[in-house]
C-alpha cells in the first residue's frame, strides 16, 4: 500500500523484447502478434552477448530469459534496473534430471546443482550485467505472469523512480511431469522494462473476482503481448485485469525499438 492508503496499480510499459524459436525479432512477432500459433517447445538462442565460460553454466531457460531481458534493456542501463523473474516451473527439468541420477546412484554435478534454485536467471543476469539493484524471482502456478506484474508494482511502490525488469520464461516440461499440467507446451521468454513514469502505454492494474486464469491456446505472456499491441482496450486473465489509461492506445505499433542484438543471434535446435 502507499502512503496515502491506495494500492499501486499503474505502470508504463517502456520497451518489451520476446524470444521463442522461431519468432526472434520485433517483427516476427509483430506477425505473430497478428495471425498467432502455438509456440515450438523445443529450441534456445545461443545468447552470445554472454562470456563464453557464462554461457556454458545457462540452462536453454536461463538462455531463453536472458536473451529477451538484453534485448529489452539498454546496455548502460542493464547494470541499474531493479528485475523481476517469473517462471511457472523454472529448472525444475534439471531437478527431474538429478533426482532420477539418485535413483541410479549416479554421482551428481555440484554445477547443476548450483543452477536448480528458483532464482538461478536472476542470478546470472545479475553476474552477467553486474547490477546489484533489488531482484525477485516468483513462481505462482497458472498466475506466474500476474503475480510477477504485482511483484513489480511493489518494487516502483517502493521506489517511483526506478525501472524495473519483468521477465517471464519458460520451456516444455519434462515428460514426467507435463501430463500433470493443464498449460500449452513452449519454449518462450519476454521481458518488459516497466516504470512509472516515461514515453510507453500507461496499464492499470486491477484484481476483481474469483475466477481462475484461463488455459490459453500460448502462455499468458503472449496472451499479453498480443493485447498490448492491440487496439482493446481492457485484458483479463482469470480475476487479473489490466485496462489502458486514456490515449494510450497502441494501434498495433510497437513499444520495443530495433534492437541491434537480433543481428547478432541463432537458434540452437534442441535435439527430439
Amino acid at each position: 500500500m502507499s502512503a496515502n492508503g491506495a494500492a499501486p496499480r499503474r505502470a508504463r510499459v517502456l520497451r518489451w523484447s520476446a524470444w521463442a524459436p522461431g519468432i526472434e525479432t520485433p517483427e516476427a512477432w509483430r506477425a505473430w502478434c497478428a495471425a498467432p500459433v502455438p509456440f515450438a517447445t523445443t529450441g534456445h538462442p545461443e545468447a552470445r552477448f554472454l562470456p563464453a565460460m557464462l554461457r556454458r553454466r545457462c540452462s536453454p531457460l536461463t538462455r531463453i530469459a536472458l536473451t529477451a531481458a538484453w534485448g529489452c534493456v539498454e546496455g548502460g542501463e542493464l547494470g541499474r534496473v531493479r528485475s523481476v523473474f517469473a517462471s511457472r516451473h523454472g529448472s525444475v527439468n534439471e531437478s527431474i534430471e538429478m533426482i532420477e541420477q539418485v535413483v541410479r546412484r549416479e554421482r551428481l554435478s555440484p554445477a547443476q546443482f548450483s543452477h536448480t534454485v528458483h532464482n538461478a536467471q536472476a542470478g546470472l543476469f545479475c553476474i552477467a550485467a553486474q547490477n546489484r539493484a533489488a531482484s525477485s524471482s516468483i513462481a505462482a502456478r497458472a498466475d506466474t505472469f500476474a503475480c510477477g506484474w504485482l511483484e513489480v508494482l511493489a518494487h516502483l511502490e517502493r521506489d517511483p523512480a526506478c525501472r524495473v525488469l519483468f521477465v517471464v520464461a519458460d520451456v516444455e516440461l519434462a515428460p514426467r511431469f507435463a501430463a500433470l499440467v493443464e498449460e500449452p507446451e513452449a519454449s518462450y521468454g519476454l521481458a518488459l522494462l516497466l516504470a512509472r513514469d516515461g514515453d510507453g502505454p500507461e496499464l492499470r492494474f486491477d484484481l476483481g473476482g474469483v475466477e481462475a486464469a484461463p488455459v490459453t491456446p500460448w502462455p499468458h505472456a503472449g496472451v499479453f503481448l498480443r493485447w498490448l499491441q492491440s487496439d482493446e482496450p481492457r485484458l483479463s486473465l482469470g480475476r487479473f485485469h489490466w485496462t489502458r489509461c486514456s490515449g494510450d492506445v497502441v494501434r498495433n505499433r510497437s513499444v520495443c525499438p530495433p534492437c541491434d542484438y537480433d543481428n547478432r543471434l541463432s537458434t540452437d535446435r534442441a535435439a527430439q
